[in-house]
């Protein structure tokens, strides 16, 4: 689920604006970026550091990262849209989240980027932030205090008290537009979560979905591919039951020979990965975000797996689409490119890597399995107990399975308002989510043709016409809800 931004590496050139010099409580990064031309300034909060404890940390601080623009914003009126920034560098989220300054135009709104402690460059303790104990201030109920304590300052420094608040996200960042407007709905007036698994990270569901469903895809392209995928990693089983390390080196371009059922087991989570970020970002255009990609990847992926005249080899060339997208590699060294953590979708590489993998091992659930039987990838599972056993040798920690279902509602939503969970139908996320509206202002956006949080990116030519329909029914919900939390502002004593 984590972001791997350790692929490649974006440049920006910021541009300030007037309104946004000088604010009290913040300083602005002045690094330069050189490549892109953005309308964000990137700044600096200085944040709480535990919300929850008078005494343990006191009123110490961190410097945690967002980034505004007032470009299109409608000063004093117009409303404030707040991404809630996710396991990852956040100008990762707003490179790839037009849709929220394409609205800003159309509903004269300021914009503000924030991203989650303990990624990107918004660490508490700087390169000690992942040692213990100081990682345990690293909680979804401390990310959402973040967020609360900023957009109430920045609010108040902005002069923006009567402008409605709309919360965006994506995938766990969707999660937490849910969670901020259940935990805070005198904060927040309505949230976008898009591609947001509520149930399955809260245990509900079922372990094979994941995979079940990233195979569909490729199924859907045509069942030869999906075959041939199985066959594949069947033919790598066989030598490595016969211990041919030598042919399994050569055949996947290995940096080094495999030497233990371990190395295999490594392997095996390599590949699979490849196909879960296919899967994930089956967009009908290119896109550089969590690597770089091609357009339809699925689609390239299977003639891909189809057109050699090896299995091994067209497996291989299958996962250079995401590990060797440029050709630069000479050899795959699976334990760089590929770290196994307590999430089987990947956590990504680097600082980041290790932030998700805490948090999959405390309160978000990903116990995922892979099986050969409802999928085409090697049996692999990951049990409530092979988590607890993982978490406890790397961490320390012993997982809480039932906790986000307690503390942020579960399947148990009807009560909540002014929510929006959209899905596209390629994206094996999607059924760990809300499919179906529960109320007449708790609404499903199912896209299909839609990949993970497809209707977050900027309008493209080649849109499915389904993405357009759903963001402008997004857009129709969100002017709703701010027209009456205006309202409700305004005649606030």
């Amino acid at each position: 689920m984590s972001k791997i931004s350790a692929l490649f590496t974006l440049t920006l050139s910021l541009f300030s604006a007037e309104l946004l010099q000088s604010l009290p409580l913040t300083h602005l990064q002045s690094a330069k970026h050189d490549g892109f031309k953005t309308e964000f300034t990137e700044k600096y909060f200085t944040q709480t550091l535990d919300h929850f404890n008078f005494n343990s940390m006191g009123n110490e601080t961190f410097s945690q990262r967002y980034l505004i623009t007032d470009k299109y914003w409608k000063k004093g009126y117009g409303p404030v849209f707040f991404y809630t920034g996710n396991e990852g560098d956040i100008w990762e989220f707003a490179l790839n989240s037009g849709f929220i300054t394409e609205l800003a135009t159309q509903q004269r709104a300021l914009v503000i980027f924030a991203e989650h402690r303990y990624y990107g460059r918004s660490l508490p303790f700087g390169k000690d932030s992942f040692n213990t104990p100081q990682i345990g201030l690293l909680t979804v109920e401390q990310a959402l205090a973040d967020y609360a304590v900023m957009i109430t300052d920045l609010k108040r420094q902005l002069a923006a008290t009567d402008c409605p608040v709309i919360v965006f996200g994506g995938s766990y960042g969707g999660m937490l537009s849910v969670y901020m407007r259940l935990k805070y709905p005198n904060i927040v007036a309505g949230a976008l979560a898009a591609s947001a698994p509520i149930l399955s990270t809260a245990g509900l569901g079922d372990s094979r979905q994941f995979f079940r469903d990233v195979t569909a895809d490729f199924e859907s392209i045509a069942p030869e591919c999906r075959d041939a995928v199985r066959g594949a990693f069947h033919q790598l089983k066989e030598l490595a039951e016969h211990q041919d390390y030598s042919r399994i080196q050569s055949e996947f371009t290995l940096c080094k020979p495999p030497s233990s059922a371990q190395d295999i087991h490594q392997l095996n989570g390599l590949l699979r990965n490849a196909f879960t970020l296919m899967a994930m970002l089956d967009y009908p255009y290119s896109t550089h975000f969590m690597g770089n990609m091609p357009a339809n990847p699925v689609k390239v992926a299977c003639e891909t797996m189809l057109g050699g005249s090896g299995l091994l080899a067209n497996l291989r060339n299958t996962a250079g689409i995401v590990y060797n997208s440029t050709g630069v590699l000479s050899c795959f060294d699976m334990y760089s490119l590929y770290l196994e953590c307590a999430d089987p979708t990947g956590c990504g590489l680097g600082f980041d890597s290790l932030a998700w993998d805490y948090q999959a091992c405390t309160e978000i659930d990903l116990c995922y399995e892979s099986n050969n039987v409802t999928d085409m990838f090697p049996p692999m599972a990951f049990t409530d107990g092979d988590r607890k056993l993982y978490c406890s040798k790397r961490w320390s920690v012993t997982p809480r399975p039932d906790w986000l279902k307690t503390q942020f509602w579960g399947d148990a939503l009807s009560t909540a308002s002014n929510i929006i969970f959209s899905n596209g139908d390629l994206d094996p996320w999607a059924n760990g989510g809300v499919r179906k509206s529960l109320s007449s202002s708790l609404i499903a956006v199912n896209i299909s043709g839609g990949a993970h949080h497809l209707d977050l990116r900027g309008s493209n030519d080649a849109d499915p016409a389904s993405v357009i329909t759903a963001r402008k029914t997004e857009a129709d919900f969100i002017a709703r809800w701010v027209k009456t939390e205006r309202t409700r502002l305004q005649r606030s004593p």
